[in-house]
């Protein structure tokens, strides 16, 4: 059974994905302006309802790490078996988020562990948890796993493995924006579009190929070139981007999972007074 703590960790982590599905305009991904979602197919009130569906998942696996008490084999299997177990029930609530229950499962366990990490501290511990292999896993590979293997893409598991080096971009990109009194929505549209700037999304490289994946992080850099989203010329840009992904049809998803991790560890040190996600 999991305790105050871990649902406090789950509510936190549900609500940065919930924050990330807010912001406006997301290139290529849905957002509030656009429920018929053009480009994934997915309704956007029910990315934001499934994302709630996500709490006791997270929960338990707060709780697999408390009990454990270490980076343990012993862990990462639990945390996968905890992980399937929760993808079915989110499908079943409508759908989506998988890319972001990875990150974020792996990063509440983290933070199970070290309750005062923060930042690169909290990365170092994921990756230790990823280090491990799933024992239990289904030995079919997966869509990411085969991608990852064609184009030598770190793909999701090789982000985890080398410590969220996006989610410490995106960190990284959100305290640079705050710093200069970038309101917060801009900032997080800078942290996002400079995750996608670099990022080897195994998602684009299965559904468009190298040559697509390149053009979605040219068209990332060009936010950034023209300044960022906070002003005018790279508003402009940012709108000229999202217009192109939208056209293509193209959805650079291992972003969205990844500023959500980022915008999850931003909250933390998150305390037990905090709510609980309602159901």
């Amino acid at each position: 059974m999991s305790s105050r703590e871990d649902e406090t960790l789950a509510h936190a982590a549900v609500t940065a994905l919930t924050g990330h599905l807010a912001l406006a305009p997301k290139p290529g991904l849905p957002d509030p302006r656009d429920l018929a979602a053009r480009a994934t197919g997915e309704d956007h009130c029910s990315l934001r309802w499934s994302a709630k569906a996500l709490a006791p998942g997270l929960a338990a696996m707060a709780a697999a790490a408390r009990r454990t008490g270490s980076a343990t084999p012993e862990l990462r299997a639990e945390l996968g078996a905890i992980g399937r177990s929760t993808e079915h029930s989110v499908v079943l609530a409508g759908g989506g988020h998988r890319g972001a229950l990875w990150v974020l499962g792996l990063l509440v366990a983290a933070a199970a562990l070290e309750p005062r990490a923060t930042g690169r501290d909290l990365a170092a511990t994921a990756k230790r948890i990823a280090a491990h292999p799933d024992r239990r896993a289904p030995r079919r590979p997966s869509r990411g796993s085969s991608v990852s293997a064609q184009y030598g893409a770190a793909g999701a598991r090789g982000e985890a493995r080398a410590g969220f080096p996006h989610v410490r971009r995106a960190l990284e990109a959100l305290a640079t924006a705050r710093s200069a009194g970038v309101p917060e929505p801009y900032a997080r549209l800078d942290a996002l579009v400079t995750v996608m700037s670099t990022l080897q999304d195994t998602e684009l490289l299965y559904t468009v190929g190298p040559h697509g994946l390149r053009h979605v992080q040219a068209g990332a850099r060009g936010v950034l070139e023209a300044g960022s989203t906070s002003t005018e010329a790279g508003r402009a840009a940012l709108a000229a981007f999202d217009d192109d992904l939208h056209t293509r049809a193209w959805s650079p998803r291992g972003s969205s999972g990844l500023l959500a991790g980022a915008l999850f560890v931003d909250s933390l040190p998150v305390t037990v007074s905090s709510p609980v996600l309602a159901a």
